[in-house]
């Protein structure tokens, strides 16, 4: 009789922790996953909002239509630029920042208060703030540089192509600093103090110490912040969208922006959208495995 109670209740505990996560996989599924498969199947179809009713399958002709777009190759450059320039940057300040909030100082959490403010609000009301900011006939940028005499006349940030990209990459680092602030500080705080010690009675200096110690500590943290921020910047449309809509002449558009324009500017051609959302998806699991695949392989060369 005993096993048969354990067993009994076992499967009590495990239909009563089911049932607990039942809520969980719902929210996830009817928000995630469902979409997802909703996008997937509207990609090979010819959905607009002016013909629901002659919804038909079309195969790759949206496919096509997006890699055969005159734009494609200018949007994906972007893309990249986008990407690389703001995770980059937001790399070094956040490591930086990390690096001198590390040892307790007098006003500490008030300064690392200011310092995370940005992480906390919208992205697309930072967009139009800093759009305020940037504007060239009334912004307090062109203003500041004015006074200070290093220009003569407003800047138009955003009739530029070159000026309107380095505005919104800029933006972007501001706003996404933070949180590699908050990861590596934690992986910094995680690191023993004796390890430290060892190296300096070895002889190791500030320099030799970061290199040979905390950098192989917080490797793990900074490849994985820095997946997140790659996956989390090119889905990431707010900034861009506020500031630029992603003009001039598409110079600052990136896919993720390209799929809302599709969709307000070309007779809400949802399929089409759909169809950039799933190249989107294709190049962040083609990157996803990429990086992993380097890393473990590192891992076990070590």
């Amino acid at each position: 009789m005993r096993p048969h109670r354990s067993l009994k209740k076992k499967s009590r505990r495990f239909f009563f922790l089911l049932a607990l996560f039942i809520p969980t996989f719902s929210v996830i599924g009817f928000l995630t996953i469902y979409p997802t498969i909703r996008g997937f199947i509207l990609s090979f179809q010819n959905y607009t909002v002016f013909n629901i009713r002659r919804i038909r399958y079309i195969g790759l002709q949206n496919y096509e239509r997006v890699l055969q777009s005159g734009d494609f190759g200018l949007i994906l450059w972007n893309t990249f630029v986008w990407i690389f320039f703001s995770v980059l940057f937001q790399m070094l300040l956040g490591l930086g920042l990390a690096l001198l909030m590390r040892k307790p100082f007098k006003g500490r959490g008030i300064y690392a208060g200011f310092v995370f403010y940005p992480w906390a609000l919208s992205g697309f009301a930072i967009g139009l703030i800093w759009r305020w900011l940037f504007d060239g006939s009334f912004g307090i940028i062109n203003d500041i540089l004015i006074r200070l005499g290093v220009i003569d006349r407003g800047i138009s940030f955003f009739s530029d192509p070159v000026l309107a990209m380095v505005a919104v990459i800029t933006v972007n680092i501001w706003y996404g600093f933070p949180f590699f602030a908050i990861m590596i500080l934690a992986a910094l705080q995680g690191i023993p103090q004796d390890v430290y010690e060892s190296a300096w009675i070895d002889g190791a200096n500030p320099i030799n110490s970061f290199f040979k110690v905390t950098l192989p500590f917080i490797r793990p943290v900074l490849v994985n912040t820095v997946l997140l921020r790659v996956i989390w910047v090119m889905n990431y449309p707010d900034i861009i969208y506020a500031m630029t809509r992603g003009g001039p002449a598409k110079a600052t558009e990136i896919l993720s922006v390209n799929m809302i324009n599709i969709v307000f500017y070309e007779n809400n051609n949802f399929s089409k959208a759909s169809a950039v959302g799933v190249i989107i998806i294709s190049i962040l699991m083609v990157f996803t495995t990429f990086t992993y695949l380097i890393t473990n392989t590192k891992r076990m060369e070590m």
